[in-house]
């Protein structure tokens, strides 16, 4: 039997990149987004390359137990929820943290809650390595003390704990997937990231290097080897790869855990610009803009424990990120939905 998964934030750029892969690993996808980033060309696309029959797509908020129910019960029984919904800017946080709440936390409650009440009781979960806050130890294990700086990650915490709580009392099943700093494009090139603009440093550098916007360096001077922060930078082919293996780490008996989704190897801003100029041929202007505050020096993964329970590695190197990123920006450059 063909087993369904329902992935919310699917228009979005991961949840897309997983719901093609989960579709090519031969699952049926019911994907929900609201469409307020998302958009609704990805989702046309990949019904149109897998027949809407193992593809199917809804306009639905999952702050909605209504609209949740109502797909739910069309498309019984769900295998598992992949949860990938969430308002993802730091800045924006800061300026609104309520919608950040609402949006990550309270909305992840009011899915939670409406699977319990249709018998679906597997998870697994977007969450971010912002939670660690400012690394105390490099690479950073999932044992890591949680410090979130801003609204965003805080958010994300919440929804965590809130998951986690479920677990408990409802028995919920579930893996929290803790990404670092996500890049690339499907390994085709046909599915990418659509923001506008993107506040993604891999994806800025690509866009500059082909001239479709300027880049600007909004980085804070810190104490690396180039002055510039460190980060792991992990291929979304990668991590949509490690959804389909925490589905079936599930569905082999294992029990509710927490990963790390990283490279395991760091690169400083100015290693990212020097990698896409090698990549293109080209050497793009670096304007310095304004300054992002509370920027720390440094954070790697440490994805031992991923390699080791679920059998994940991630084998794609940052020059095949820009690569696939130079594919689906030659293609689209101005992303969906022009």
């Amino acid at each position: 039997m063909q087993r369904t998964i329902f992935v919310t934030g699917a228009g979005g750029y991961i949840g897309s990149v997983t719901a093609y892969t989960l579709l090519a690993k031969g699952y049926r996808v019911i994907a929900v987004d609201n469409f307020s980033t998302g958009y609704r060309e990805p989702l046309e696309a990949l019904a149109g390359i897998f027949g809407s029959d193992r593809c199917r797509f809804y306009e639905a908020d999952i702050g909605s137990d209504r609209d949740l129910g109502a797909i739910i019960r069309r498309h019984s029984p769900i295998h598992a929820v992949v949860h990938l919904a969430a308002s993802c800017s730091v800045a924006q946080s800061v300026r609104n943290p309520a919608l950040y709440i609402a949006n990550n936390a309270c909305a992840t409650n009011t899915l939670l809650a409406t699977m319990v009440s249709h018998g679906v009781g597997t998870l697994v979960f977007s969450s971010t390595c912002a939670v660690y806050g400012a690394a105390k130890a490099i690479p950073v294990h999932e044992t890591h003390p949680t410090a979130p700086l801003h609204p965003y990650a805080a958010s994300k915490r919440m929804a965590e704990e809130i998951i986690q709580w479920y677990g408990k009392v409802k028995n919920v099943r579930y893996v929290l997937l803790r990404y670092f700093n996500v890049c690339g494009a499907s390994d085709d090139g046909r599915f990418g990231d659509s923001k506008k603009p993107s506040t993604l440093l891999v994806q800025n550098c690509v866009r500059a290097a082909l001239g479709i916007a300027p880049f600007s360096l909004t980085c804070a001077a810190v104490d690396t080897p180039d002055g510039t922060p460190v980060r792991d930078y992990i291929h979304v082919a990668d991590v949509s790869d490690a959804h389909v293996l925490a589905i079936r780490y599930l569905d082999g008996g294992g029990q509710s855990e927490l990963f790390n989704l990283g490279s395991g190897r760091g690169s400083s801003v100015l290693e990212v610009v020097s990698a896409v100029n090698r990549a293109t041929g080209t050497t793009f202007p670096c304007r310095r803009g304004k300054t992002r505050p509370g920027e720390y020096a440094r954070i790697v993964a440490s994805v031992a424990k991923a390699r080791t329970v679920l059998g994940w590695r991630p084998g794609r190197s940052l020059e095949a990120s820009i690569a696939s990123l130079l594919t689906w920006y030659r293609g689209h450059p101005k992303g969906w939905g022009t």
